[in-house]
């Protein structure tokens, strides 16, 4: 579809939400809610001890890891890093463990060893399949950075061997553990505040676009086949653009355009675009609240507009020298009983809860609507966010709320709070939608089935072959 094909200003797309949401701007802020201490003692207690801290495998040590390290410092230690790009395994080193951790370009060797506790994968999202799968078969416990597929089909597998083996699994969608913010809104939710949930509203901003990429040397210190790893082999792509003046007016150079690090979500070929990276976190919440108000989380259809910068054919980009993921996007998902689901990039980034009661809005920077004022007068009970939490002990928040309820969970083998079963039950809406902007075409979902209903070629698309040499081990 052309750019102009997608027009989402109109009347119709446009209706009450968008003054309710300059009302929101201007409403009550999120209050703060009391955190729950863990019995007896608190992870941290625990953890003092040298001999109680946590030894961790990492694979791939980019930006996110270093942000997930950095907020479970205080209870594990990194003794083992794999990555195929040299230089960040070597400075994460440096950084989280002192040069002290093994360095390794296959992670396989890190689940052979038998002294790590716990594995965190923070690949690219085509890499995370593989090293989840085979990290619990080795008896290891994980935490992976969202999206935890590439496909739907991936996500079937994750959930039958963690049902086979046991082990504690936690998605990185830390929005979850964000205490006074989205658990504290699904509160409110959970406590019947809203009533029946007539609709929910994911906007999570449109992606970004870029020129054609030129074919450039492969670094020296990365090992480009083994990144592509389970997809098809393509060129190594890069482009760094002019630098800038920052406030000071040192020369600042942007983040470069590339098909490798970082901007890999930009591309089909590893990942789904802001459907699955942004969606990864709204998509998760909205698909929460139903759950929590006993209401059916299992799409039924979905459909609507989505702009590409680069033709399709088939499913598939026509060109691949730039980004090809959807920049601009409004989808319609449609559940029994006549909730909806809009998925949209062109209004606030966050979380709209429209009930029979009510409506509240929540996002990383607030919590509004009536039913949040009304809290003043008629507050939650005392244990409500506790219960949507699944009565697990609540410590810190977001992020390192987040580690601090895998690692307790991993410890006290109990579902964490983003286990893989929930998380994709909303991230194969989020693949869904991917499959419809490739198609340009409405999809019937049959969920307990989870199959594309009456397209042959849709149903292609819930699988990727894997590359040979790079299947999972099983």
């Amino acid at each position: 579809m052309s750019p102009s094909s997608l027009t989402l200003k109109e009347d119709a797309m446009q209706d009450s939400r968008r003054g309710f949401l300059s009302t929101c701007a201007t409403g009550a802020a999120a209050t703060a809610v009391p955190y729950f201490a863990w019995a007896p003692r608190t992870l941290g207690d625990e953890t003092k001890a040298k001999n109680d801290r946590v030894a961790l495998g990492l694979i791939g040590s980019g930006d996110i890891a270093n942000a997930n390290i950095g907020a479970a410092k205080d209870w594990i230690d990194v003794v083992a890093i794999a990555d195929v790009d040299a230089d960040r395994a070597a400075g994460f080193n440096e950084k989280h463990a002192g040069g002290k951790a093994m360095v390794t370009d296959d992670y396989r060797r890190i689940l052979e060893r038998k002294d790590i506790d716990v594995i965190h994968v923070a690949t690219p999202d085509h890499w995370h399949t593989k090293p989840v799968v085979e990290a619990m078969l080795a008896g290891k416990d994980v935490y992976c950075e969202k999206p935890l597929t590439l496909t739907i089909d991936e996500g079937k597998l994750i959930r039958k061997i963690q049902k086979q083996t046991g082990r504690i699994v936690q998605v990185g969608t830390q929005q979850r553990s964000t205490f006074d913010l989205f658990a504290k809104a699904m509160a409110i939710v959970a406590e019947g505040r809203l009533g029946r949930i007539k609709q929910v509203q994911a906007a999570i901003g449109a992606a970004p676009s870029s020129p054609v990429l030129p074919v450039v040397d492969v670094p020296k210190n990365l090992d480009w086949d083994r990144w592509q790893g389970p997809v098809p082999v393509a060129d190594y792509r890069f482009l760094q653009g002019p630098a800038t003046k920052d406030k000071d007016g040192k020369e600042k150079l942007p983040r470069p355009s590339t098909n490798c690090h970082y901007e890999f979500r930009w591309w089909y070929e590893y990942s789904g675009g802001k459907l699955t990276d942004w969606g990864a976190h709204h998509v998760d919440i909205a698909t929460w609240a139903l759950m929590l108000n006993g209401q059916t989380a299992s799409p039924r259809a979905i459909g609507g507009l989505a702009t590409h910068p680069v033709a399709f054919k088939n499913g598939e980009p026509v060109e691949r020298d730039r980004y090809n993921t959807a920049t601009e996007f409004y989808f319609v998902v449609d559940f029994p009983g006549g909730t909806k689901m809009i998925i949209r990039h062109d209004t606030d980034n966050g979380v709209l809860i429209e009930g029979e009661k009510g409506r509240i809005f929540v996002s990383r920077g607030k919590l509004a609507g009536e039913p949040v004022d009304a809290l003043k007068d008629d507050p939650l009970p005392e244990d409500a966010i506790a219960k949507v939490y699944k009565n697990l002990p609540m410590q810190h928040s977001e992020r390192k709320g987040h580690w601090a309820n895998f690692l307790w969970c991993a410890k006290n083998k109990k579902e964490p709070i983003s286990d893989v079963h929930s998380h994709m039950k909303m991230l194969n809406i989020c693949h869904l939608a991917g499959i419809s902007a490739r198609l340009g075409r409405s999809l019937q979902w049959d969920d307990a089935a989870e199959q594309i209903v009456g397209d042959e070629q849709a149903n292609a698309m819930l699988a990727r072959p894997y590359r040979q040499g790079f299947e999972i081990e099983m």
